[in-house]
């Protein structure tokens, strides 16, 4: 059966169409970003400019407020020379000085507090920009990627039925993965706004009904959008860890397994041999990702408590051992099955795919090893 060239170019160009789509989208959250920061900018000098003002206002006011209550015990003490209309005056003229006084310090608090917030919400903001600049570089290394490697996959492909199964693998786990992230996304990040924005809006209630429990409430607020932000940190490091790009697959590895730790209760031992060379991106990351979904199968059915993993980084290639102490099962029933994701058999073929090479090994009761190698090529060693 011949292959149907021009259809997997098609499925090529939409996949790049669709990274070169999200990295437009990811410059639009960037620019609007930048924009943010400009607005905030600019009120932050409004906001300082009017704290300037009213703090002379109040300089000037305490004069006339101190001069009203000097006036007034000078009246007051004397009730022979000044009468009682004289007295009468000089008193309600002070206590309107010191009613005016007391609001325009309640004014100057506001605006210096308004200014403080709205720096915080300023640096959050630059923050969110640097990360979606960060972002955008990551997007288009995937590109490059994208662009040098997906161009060949027709001529690296043996047959019909290896792009089929090559296909149909990538499509589920890009499902998969969408999947997983619009939920964490909708039940994480998502639902944090909607809740940041009706408690906005009530602060912005509250200010006019009563304004001494803005603060409890803004304090609440600011609790909310530090987790959030969390969230949406885990989002991006499932995503793509910045380390693995930063500082390589050694220090992604054990960044990755100390959260592991903590969140799924399984001891984890990690032992590492060699020296921590870079190697090729792509190989990096698909080293990783083998090693995220192995742990993963072990959170979801092997019920274990201990995991041992064992790497090992020579000139020309990377081995890997997993073995976890788990219930293990039977390898004649390892089969692929919808909706499961990458899992083992997606292993297997993505290192098949990179010319490496993987055993498995596994029985009822007794825990799983995984064992695979990937080439990095000499030339790749010492990046």
């Amino acid at each position: 059966m011949d292959i149907d060239i021009k259809y997997l170019d098609k499925i090529i160009k939409d996949t790049v169409a669709v990274v070169e789509n999200s990295k437009m989208q990811i410059y639009q959250i960037a620019e609007s970003a930048h924009l943010e920061c400009q607005r905030l900018e600019e009120e932050i000098n409004q906001l300082q400019s009017q704290v300037a003002a009213i703090i002379d206002q109040v300089s000037q006011l305490e004069k006339e407020e101190h001069q009203a209550r000097v006036r007034l015990m000078e009246v007051s003490k004397d009730f022979h020379r000044f009468s009682e209309k004289d007295i009468k005056v000089a008193y309600e003229k002070a206590q309107a000085a010191q009613l005016r006084l007391v609001k325009l310090r309640e004014e100057e608090n506001t605006l210096r507090f308004k200014r403080d917030h709205t720096a915080i919400i300023l640096k959050r903001m630059k923050d969110t920009a640097d990360k979606a600049e960060k972002l955008l570089t990551q997007l288009g290394a995937a590109m490059q990627i994208l662009n040098n490697d997906l161009s060949n996959l027709s001529e690296k492909l043996g047959n019909l039925q290896d792009m089929q199964r090559l296909g149909i693998s990538i499509i589920r786990a890009q499902e998969e993965e969408r999947k997983r992230v619009a939920r964490e996304i909708h039940d994480g990040p998502a639902q944090s706004m909607a809740n940041i924005v009706m408690r906005a809006e009530f602060c912005l209630r509250l200010l006019d009904m009563n304004s001494s429990l803005v603060r409890e409430e803004l304090m609440s607020l600011q609790q909310l959008v530090r987790l959030s932000l969390q969230d949406v940190r885990k989002i991006i490091f499932d995503l793509r860890p910045m380390v693995l790009d930063d500082l390589g697959l050694v220090p992604a590895v054990k960044r990755y397994l100390e959260e592991y730790k903590k969140q799924n209760n399984i001891e984890v031992e990690f032992v590492f041999w060699g020296k921590e060379n870079r190697f090729d991106t792509s190989l990096e990351v698909a080293a990783f990702r083998i090693i995220q979904e192995a742990l993963t199968n072990i959170k979801k059915h092997a019920k274990a408590r201990h995991v041992i993993i064992r790497m090992e980084l020579i000139p020309n290639k990377v081995n890997v051992y997993i073995k976890d102490d788990g219930c293990g099962f039977a390898l004649d029933k390892l089969v692929p099955s919808e909706g499961s994701g990458f899992g083992l058999i997606g292993i297997k073929e993505r290192i098949q795919l990179l010319k490496g090479g993987v055993n498995i090994n596994s029985s009822p009761g007794k825990g799983t090893e995984i064992s695979f190698w990937l080439p990095i090529g000499e030339e790749n060693g010492g990046m």
